[in-house]
């Protein structure tokens, strides 16, 4: 018996967005004007490339977007949930899914001592360059008409099952906890055993919604959550069962 987290991050295990947050390192805590309408649909990886590079510009440091980052609030028993997580690794392999990027992710993680409670994370791989600057590439090429053009999120999942199918590991459940619209592929991924757990108000689960309302749900069962609580005490049902 072994259960597989799927988790989002941002407004999912973070209660902001990780790539609107870094602005609060701008001057004035503002992009331009030009820089701000530059982002086109499903480009959102070429956007933030700009936008690193107008930080890197107005001499950013590396620290001080460190020290900005790891200021970001966890969600609502978001801490309690990871902890349980932490505490019980024999039964849950957890893997992180996000459009968001690895040196971010990395920052948050590290600095509340969560990094060990995730077996992989799959994000936009991003580094500091040699003059200082922040770069951030996509994470893969796809062929998925649904999804943003950097990250296919049913594609991580299905070469993550299959890899892990490989090597002699199957589960028993996946659960699925996430907000967005990009987590949406992912879900209708999912068998009729497994669980998508998409957050209370946000625009996975007002999609789900309408998939039922026009006679097309998804195959696995929905547990709508507001504080991470709500995944926990579902959790503790699963292992007592």
């Amino acid at each position: 018996m072994k259960f597989l987290l799927v988790f989002d991050f941002d407004h999912t295990i973070i209660d902001e967005n990780s790539d609107t947050w870094i602005v609060k390192c701008a001057p004035e805590r503002k992009l331009p004007n030009g820089l701000r309408n530059s982002y086109q649909p499903g480009h959102w990886t070429e956007y933030m490339g700009r936008v690193f590079v107008y930080l890197g510009d107005n001499g950013v440091k590396e620290d001080e977007m460190k020290r900005t980052m790891t200021t970001i609030p966890f969600t609502a028993g978001m801490i309690d949930l990871l902890g349980f997580i932490g505490e019980n690794k024999e039964l849950f392999d957890c893997i992180i899914v996000s459009d968001s990027n690895t040196v971010f992710i990395d920052w948050i993680l590290k600095a509340a001592d969560f990094r060990k409670v995730f077996d992989e994370v799959f994000t936009n791989p991003a580094a500091f360059s040699s003059t200082g600057y922040l770069t951030v590439q996509h994470f893969h090429a796809h062929h998925c008409a649904k999804c943003p053009k950097n990250l296919c999120k049913r594609k991580v999942l299905k070469e993550f099952l299959d890899k892990q199918l490989e090597q002699g590991v199957s589960y028993t459940q996946i659960i699925y906890i996430g907000d967005g619209g990009n987590d949406l592929c992912p879900v209708m991924f999912l068998k009729k055993n497994d669980i998508a757990m998409p957050r209370q108000g946000y625009t996975l689960e007002k999609r789900i919604s309408q998939l039922a309302q026009s006679l097309s749900p998804v195959q696995c069962s929905v547990l709508i959550w507001s504080s991470a609580i709500d995944i926990m005490s579902y959790l503790k049902l699963l292992i007592k069962e």
